[in-house]
């Protein structure tokens, strides 16, 4: 990406407020955090993203948000210092919206990410999370490198070595967490979910943190550890 003055930021900004907001915020996305990836002038954006997080300029506080926790979700130390105010801004509208999303599986597990980024938690704030509401991660099976689907949607819960929805591969099963055995962290996302009435989100979580066996050489392994090597 090619760094804007801040004059263009303003200006892309600006143009929030009125019946294009949606094609505003695809170009916003497209320019800040192009395939995800972000840099300086997408840091540069969040003093405009907090000032639509926080209701003091128009545009959709959830869409700011998103793209903040996405941002905030790369910063390094020196950056989450310079940015702490706006961090913080976000942090209190991801509470609050955290408690609006009703059954919107995405929005929901986005605002997770963002509170998880502006907390300065940077191992599953960058995307990870996102299986939850697609409900499979693909991932290598660690001792036989065979990929894999990790299921757990309305096709069943299994691991398989195939496509299970265009085909019929064999299928191997999943061994769900506990969720009162669950670590701190993902015992918090877990209440979270819980809490919230995202009955799937919570339902997802015990699998991401659970163990699966590949249905080609029956190794039993950690999901999340996989997901880790290959997100």
């Amino acid at each position: 990406m090619i760094a804007k003055p801040s004059d263009d930021l303003a200006a892309a900004f600006a143009r929030l407020g009125g019946e294009d907001d949606g094609q505003v915020w695809s170009d916003l996305w497209d320019d800040l955090c192009h395939l995800n990836c972000v840099d300086d002038d997408s840091f540069r954006a969040l003093p405009y993203l907090a000032a639509v997080s926080a209701g003091r300029a128009p545009g959709a506080p959830h869409e700011a948000v998103s793209m903040a926790g996405l941002i905030v979700s790369a910063a390094d130390e020196a950056q989450a210092a310079r940015y702490a105010e706006e961090i913080a801004v976000f942090l209190r509208t991801a509470g609050r919206l955290l408690g609006e999303a009703g059954d919107d599986a995405p929005a929901f597990v986005y605002l997770l990410q963002g509170i998880l980024a502006f907390e300065g938690e940077r191992v599953w704030s960058p995307g990870r999370l996102e299986g939850l509401f697609t409900e499979e991660y693909e991932v290598d099976c660690p001792a036989c490198s065979s990929t894999l689907f990790v299921a757990f949607g309305e096709y069943g819960t299994f691991a398989s070595a195939g496509d299970y929805v265009t085909s019929d591969p064999v299928r191997a099963a999943l061994l769900p967490a506990d969720p009162a055995a669950l670590d701190p962290l993902p015992a918090r996302l877990h209440r979270m979910a819980t809490e919230a009435g995202q009955a799937k989100v919570a339902h997802g979580l015990t699998y991401l943190f659970g163990r699966a066996t590949c249905p080609d050489c029956e190794e039993v392994f950690a999901v999340s550890d996989q997901v880790l090597e290959t997100y």
